[in-house]
């Protein structure tokens, strides 16, 4: 198809091109129009439109009468090499030309499947910017070569393709261009790796974080001495107490009975005994049976005995001064106790420290000494001080449930808090480099995942 030099009615052709450029929603719809009314202003055979995407590799976006452009086709694959091949002679500038080429400017891989493709020539129009942002390109064929009046014409919208393409992609063409004019420039580069490197290098403390209760480091466990069922507690919870105060009975009713019925058993045991020995001076038998009476009540006695210190130890006092620490009262009052099951502890408010749970995914190495910031729910603007006294070496589950080591810490002086108080622990690790900060989680489950 012949094309004069200067088509009539250039002007409006160009001003309709540039309006509907300028409306396109979306790049599929500008993609439409580029590679399909421009032919209006200057006919062609075909048009080719490629477009670069995230990764800097030139894809063909849109090509001339076709609905959709599938990569998987070969013309689609050879029309993308000739694109990259043509552009990488040619770096992004505001006012880069039209480039006219035929087959002989191809490499021979690309120039012996021409014929198949594409007329006799071809016209590259690279798509950039005024700020030198190369956003694509369109490839034109025709049987004849282009006039100097139709690649006026084509620079003239080159610009205007461009900056809409450049706005309908958004922030990332920018930060392509910030990139490229960052490339043009080796000593911002150097300098730009050479602090990435000292970023990944930079010494940092590794830390977590996990739930973490305020304890008391010296604390003893007030225990059941022996079977039987709460009576009352004569001390409220967590209040002060001194050496040899009353904290706890059990009840002693069933004890009692069997001290009354162990009494009685003893006294007849006694009396006879007491009988067999009067008789064994005339009677043989009776001297016979004096030693399993005797016998008797000496097994009499010591059921007694038992009793007594039995019922002795129902009331359970303070073994030195210290605040004795248990839940609710009422949910002990009436209820079994089996001997040594804890009812309360028994601990020193003047040495407190805090206690943490950490989950065995969370776990760092940790050093005794180690710096601990305890942030407790009622003051979570503030920390508390601790330094980290011991660590358990096999996990256990968490009052949650959670595998977790038991980790202790000692709050430093001049931090005043209650038994009891529960929060959020960050404890400080080693320092590592930057990058192993960055990188240790993932590894971590890669590692768990892929077996690496």
């Amino acid at each position: 198809m012949s094309r004069p030099d200067d088509p009539a009615g250039s002007w409006p052709l160009y001003a309709s091109l540039q309006r509907q450029a300028m409306q396109a929603r979306d790049v599929a719809a500008l993609g439409f129009v580029v590679a399909n009314e421009t032919w209006h202003l200057t006919p062609y055979q075909q048009a080719c439109l490629c477009l670069v995407d995230g990764l800097g590799r030139w894809r063909v976006q849109t090509v001339s009468g076709l609905v959709s452009a599938h990569e998987s086709t070969p013309f689609i694959q050879w029309a993308q090499k000739v694109c990259a091949e043509r552009l990488a002679a040619c770096p992004p500038q505001g006012d880069s030309p039209a480039q006219p080429f035929t087959a002989a400017d191809l490499p021979a891989d690309l120039a012996a499947s021409w014929q198949e493709w594409w007329p006799a020539h071809a016209l590259c129009l690279p798509l950039d910017t005024l700020q030198g942002l190369r956003v694509g390109a369109l490839l034109l064929t025709a049987e004849q070569p282009w006039s100097a009046v139709e690649r006026h014409w084509l620079q003239l919208l080159r610009d205007t393709y461009a900056y809409a393409f450049a706005h309908l992609r958004g922030r990332p063409l920018r930060w392509r261009a910030r990139w490229q004019h960052w490339k043009q420039q080796p000593r911002r580069l150097l300098w730009l790796a050479l602090g990435v490197i000292a970023l990944l290098a930079l010494p940092v403390r590794i830390s977590v974080l996990a739930p973490a209760e305020v304890i008391a480091l010296r604390a003893e466990a007030i225990a059941a001495p022996t079977d039987g069922v709460v009576k009352a507690f004569h001390v409220d919870p967590n209040h002060k107490v001194r050496a040899g105060d009353l904290l706890l009975s059990l009840d002693d009713t069933t004890l009692r009975n069997r001290l009354a019925v162990a009494t009685e058993a003893l006294a007849v045991a006694r009396a006879d005994a007491l009988a067999a020995q009067q008789k064994a001076f005339d009677q043989a038998q009776s001297r016979a049976d004096l030693a399993t009476l005797q016998g008797r009540v000496r097994e009499r006695g010591a059921e007694l005995a038992y009793l007594q210190e039995s019922l002795q130890r129902l009331e359970v006092h303070a073994p030195h001064d210290g605040v004795f620490v248990y839940g609710d009262p009422n949910d002990w009052l009436g209820k079994p106790v089996t001997t040594g099951e804890r009812l309360g502890q028994l601990a020193q408010p003047d040495d407190l420290g805090v206690l943490v749970w950490l989950p065995v995914p969370d776990a760092i190495n940790l050093r005794e000494g180690a710096e601990m910031k305890v942030y407790l729910q009622v003051r979570p603007l503030s920390a508390l001080s601790a330094v980290l006294e011991r660590t358990s070496y096999q996990a256990s589950l968490s009052p949650e449930g959670v595998a977790s080591y038991h980790i202790r810490g000692r709050l430093t002086e001049g931090d005043a808090e209650h038994i009891g108080l529960r929060g959020v622990a960050k404890v400080y690790g080693d320092r590592y480099p930057f990058i192993y900060w960055v990188f240790r989680r993932p590894l971590g489950a890669l590692r768990q995942w892929a077996g690496l």
